[in-house]
Parts: C-alpha cells; sequence; structure tokens
C-alpha cells in the first residue's frame, strides 16, 4: 500500500491534505477518489485513510495503529566512516533491512574525515535517503542518522545495547552464530570498521567497553558489505524471516 510520511500532529485531525514532496509524489502515483493510502508519523504510528478529492490531495483520516513492519529487535549499525558514497549505500539498505538507527564515526585508519561544515550538510542529505529507503520498503519508523566525534564514543554508545558486537577480519574463534546462540535481545549494536580494517588497539578498547569481539566468517568483506551482512543475519535470529 502507497505511504507518506507527515508529522505526529498531522494524525491527529480528521482529514489531512498531503503537501511539498508528498503531493509531487502523489501526483505522479495519479491517486482516485476511495484509494486507501497510509499516513505514518515515521515513529511507528501508522493511520489507514481513504482519498477523499484527488485534486486536492485530502485525506480522509481513519482507524491510527501501531506499525506492523517493525522489526522485534532495534538494531544499530555502528560504522566507521568510509570513503565516496558508501555510507549512503549503508543507510538505504540498511533501512530495508529494518535498522533502527546508523551511526557513524572516526577511526584510525579513516580515509573520509568530514569537517562538522561538511556533516551538518551530508546529515540532511543521509537522513532524506533514509526516509525514502523507509517509504519505499514500507518501514512504520524512519531511522535516525547520527554521527559520533570519536571512536570512544561509539564504544561507549553501542554499549549500552542488550548486546553489542564488533566484527574483526583477524577474529579466528568467535563467530556470529556463536555471538548470537544466546540471543534474542530486544537492542543489538554492530560496530565495523573502515576500509583499512581496526587497529588491534581499537579492538582491545572494545573489548574493555564489554562488546564481543567476532567474525564473519573466512573471507573479506568490504566494509559496505559487512554491517549488512551482519544485520541481515541478526534480523534472521531474530525471526523475522
Amino acid at each position: 500500500m502507497i505511504r507518506f510520511f507527515v508529522t505526529s500532529r498531522e494524525l491527529s485531525g480528521p482529514s489531512h491534505t498531503l503537501t511539498g514532496e508528498n503531493a509531487k509524489h502523489a501526483k505522479v502515483l495519479r491517486l482516485k477518489a476511495g484509494e486507501e493510502v497510509l499516513l505514518c508519523d515515521g515513529a511507528g504510528q501508522e493511520c489507514l485513510c481513504t482519498v477523499a478529492d484527488p485534486e486536492s490531495l485530502t485525506l480522509t483520516l481513519g482507524e491510527c495503529r501501531p506499525s506492523a513492519s517493525e522489526a522485534k529487535v532495534r538494531a544499530s549499525v555502528y560504522m566507521a566512516f568510509p570513503k565516496a558514497d558508501k555510507l549512503e549505500h549503508v543507510i538505504q539498505k540498511a533501512t530495508e533491512l529494518g535498522a533502527a538507527e546508523i551511526v557513524a564515526f572516526p577511526s584510525v585508519r579513516c580515509v573520509s574525515r568530514p569537517d562538522e561544515k561538511s556533516i551538518r550538510k551530508k546529515l540532511e542529505r543521509w537522513q532524506k535517503i533514509a526516509a525514502s529507503a523507509a517509504e519505499q520498503s514500507g518501514r512504520g519508523v524512519i531511522p535516525e542518522v547520527l554521527v559520533l566525534d570519536s571512536y570512544g564514543a561509539a564504544l561507549e554508545r553501542a554499549a549500552k545495547a542488550d548486546k553489542a558486537l564488533l566484527f574483526y577480519e583477524h577474529e579466528n574463534t568467535v563467530t556470529l552464530h556463536d555471538a548470537l546462540e544466546s540471543g534474542p535481545w530486544k537492542t543489538v549494536s554492530l560496530l565495523t570498521g573502515p576500509e583499512g580494517g581496526l587497529e588491534e588497539r581499537e579492538v582491545s578498547k572494545a573489548l574493555d567497553a564489554g562488546l564481543t569481539v567476532c567474525t564473519l566468517g573466512k573471507r573479506i568483506l568490504r566494509c559496505e558489505t559487512a554491517p549488512l551482512c551482519a544485520l541481515s543475519a541478526v534480523m534472521y535470529a531474530a525471526g523475522e524471516y
């Protein structure tokens, strides 16, 4: 079913008129009178609506309910800044897979180190990518995209989850399968490094912070592949598919 994201306030009245980007999208779709669409507040609530006037794009609001498309587990993806537009790819695909948030952070081997001004501009674009992917994939929640200013801050925040995992290509003992056996959990953090990987001392800091260090297998995955692989496995373990 077609869905549009609006503010929570816009779900409270008897009707709503689509404006801005939602209106542009609706005109392309050529909505018809009586057609049903969903309005979502991006925070987990959705409202079944009926098109009252296709010309003015006015909708009659019906029943509001919690979104049924959200995952049972709240998974947070922590990714060290990659080069080029790889983070955009991860934001889009992680949103489709059900991530609750995507968090970028710097690490020792990061080639990309955007400054504060650049990050402000990029965050706006990244959040739009998450919103578009959420709409396309039928999500009821738009994942938040965050940027932290240090690796230590990422570890501290990630460690607050019920299960916090760091993926390291030189880990030879603990697999992701091993790490997930003691679940399920309500919250999971997944932390991956940049193109050059994480340094050994960074891995030691993660262990000290309480994260479980594990491997994603015998093959070396690209930095944009690793978080999506881990997220898919977590969703599978949580019974999402």
